[in-house]
């Protein structure tokens, strides 16, 4: 006799925030393989000057679209106000639209913020699934240890854009800096000492196209200079 089939595991609880400034050739592909996947996906096109906003169209996700470019913290912003304004999940996701982020990653971290955190940030550095160059991944834990002097909660990734947060933890996230610099004040409003914050590891896949897409090794001692300014104009953590 056959036994029964386990119910198939459901993400309706979930919504996800998908950035995206020009990436038509491959965020149709990153948004519809959230959705077959059963997931809200929420796209904030932020005034993308290619075919993004049909890709994303097409591929069916809820799209809010920027008439001027905000740059990233601008645009997650949007989308953390667009999940809680026009959905009921309990917990908001931040996913890269370029294909570094991986699926399998992501539904591991909603499995975990289940079990009662507050915030499950994805890190690079608990495996060694991720391939850097030893100087990117050297500036990127320095700028972590910048990060980490104070009372929150440390991390050993700060800058990592795949993230999940629960419902109450969004409501408060109120980002000031539209572009880059958003990431210090992000991480810095995620770990308070109040909330439950947990790491999960994760696989960023740079493939060539994210690398075309921008200068890998100068984003990251962007983000070094930005975490050591955010500590110098904020000081001491709560």
């Amino acid at each position: 006799m056959d036994k029964p089939s386990l119910p198939a595991e459901t993400w309706d609880d979930t919504v996800v925030v998908v950035r995206v400034y020009n990436e038509a050739p491959v965020v149709g592909g990153v948004v519809a393989e959230l959705i077959n996947a059963g997931l809200q996906v929420i796209a904030v096109d932020d005034a993308s000057t290619d075919t993004s906003a049909e890709e994303i169209d097409k591929a069916g996700a809820f799209r809010v679209s920027h008439p001027v470019n905000l740059g990233a913290g601008g645009a997650l912003q949007t989308g953390f106000e667009a999940a809680l304004r026009f959905t009921d999940a309990r917990y908001i996701a931040c996913f890269d639209a370029d294909g570094q982020h991986q699926l399998q990653d992501l539904l591991g971290m909603i499995r975990l913020i289940r079990q009662g955190y507050d915030v499950v940030m994805g890190s690079r550095f608990l495996d060694s699934k991720t391939q850097m160059s030893p100087l990117r991944k050297t500036i990127l834990q320095l700028a972590t240890k910048l990060m980490n002097r104070g009372e929150g909660t440390k991390l050993t990734d700060a800058h990592n854009g795949l993230r999940i947060v629960a419902r109450h933890v969004a409501a408060r996230i109120k980002l000031s800096h539209a572009g880059m610099a958003y990431a210090s004040e992000l991480e810095h409003e995620l770990t308070r000492p109040e909330y439950r914050v947990v790491e999960h590891p994760v696989h960023i896949l740079y493939t060539d196209y994210s690398r075309a897409k921008g200068q890998p090794l100068l984003n990251s001692v962007n983000i070094l200079a930005e975490t050591l300014a955010h500590r110098l104009t904020h000081g001491k953590r709560r």
